[in-house]
């Protein structure tokens, strides 16, 4: 899968299109904004910038520092939590909320030896894996999501922060049917970092990690009564250039979403389009807009106790995959 030189271009025009309507975050101060309790259906975390609270999935810019491969990560779930926390791509200003799922807050179970993520996962801004789309080498469409992150750094982050990454490969995990790709990446602060800048590094330095990456996405859903997952390349993390090419096509995909030249009709995949930066947007909305001016303040309290359960390990054995 390789980009023309037309292709290339375009992409770059769409890019300074992004990069005019939103500032560089290098400089930028972005805080969560607490609302409610963790661990209760009424717990949400919005992104703040510089104290106005921005839209998660489409005003935060991809790129930090495009000239450097820098990005920007947005952290869902802190290494070693469970509470599945995921941007809320249906409401306004997609704050951060725990999936539900039959009306219960949705926890990853412990798969011995793994404990909770085992990364900081979380996903790129301003990118969307088109569900109108089929790949042409995963043969399955895109699962309607922000490209997934797992960010493989030292440091445990926190949910609503947003890091400055580079990137240095990617998986296809086929989950239902769609092509749910799991980009690998690491903190540029981290200690290591100036040592990874490709897959191959990341087994140099982190010898285990993508073998124990691929098995955490196979075998996470199983204590739940579902079959293993399965990835496309018979699991092989593909390189940076090969993800950095995935990256744009979904970056591509998000500008035709937020831009209204989707040939999906925004509204049958659930959708909240509404920003306060990208002025030429349908859901552009001016920040004395009622529905932005109604946005909860800081509410947050203690979080509430998780039942017990979701500390028991679970022993999957060869025979369960």
């Amino acid at each position: 899968m390789t980009f023309g030189p037309n292709t290339v271009q375009r992409l770059n025009q769409q890019l300074r299109f992004v990069s005019s309507s939103n500032p560089s975050t290098m400089s930028s101060a972005y805080t969560p904004r607490l609302i409610g309790a963790a661990n209760t259906l009424e717990h949400r975390v919005f992104i703040e910038q510089n104290g106005s609270v921005v839209s998660s999935f489409h005003d935060i810019p991809l790129f930090a520092d495009q000239s450097n491969g820098i990005l920007n990560m947005i952290v869902e779930v802190p290494r070693w939590t469970n509470a599945k926390m995921e941007i809320s791509k249906e409401e306004p200003f997609n704050p951060i909320k725990q999936d539900i799922k039959r009306g219960k807050l949705r926890y990853v179970r412990n798969c011995f030896p793994h404990h909770g993520y085992i990364w900081n996962y979380g996903a790129f801004p301003q990118t969307w894996e088109d569900p109108s789309q089929q790949h042409a080498e995963t043969k399955a469409k895109g699962d309607n999501d922000p490209l997934d992150v797992c960010e493989i750094g030292e440091q445990v982050g926190y949910v609503g922060q947003v890091k400055q990454v580079k990137v240095l490969g990617i998986m296809a995990l086929l989950d239902e049917g769609e092509t749910d790709w799991k980009v690998i990446v690491v903190d540029v602060l981290d200690p290591l970092a100036s040592k990874l800048n490709d897959i191959e590094d990341v087994e140099r330095h982190l010898p285990g990690l993508i073998r124990a990456t691929n098995e955490w996405f196979r075998i996470y859903k199983i204590p739940d009564g579902k079959p293993e997952n399965i990835f496309a390349f018979s699991g092989e993390a593909k390189n940076k250039k090969y993800a950095t090419e995935i990256i744009h096509e979904c970056h591509e995909a998000w500008r035709r979403l937020i831009t209204g030249e989707s040939p999906a009709k925004t509204p049958s995949y659930d959708l909240s389009i509404r920003n306060i930066t990208i002025e030429n947007s349908p859901g552009f909305v001016r920040r004395d807009d009622p529905s932005y001016t109604s946005l909860p303040p800081a509410s947050g309290r203690p979080a509430a106790p998780i039942d017990p359960s979701v500390s028991k390990w679970f022993y999957i054995s060869s025979a369960q995959v």
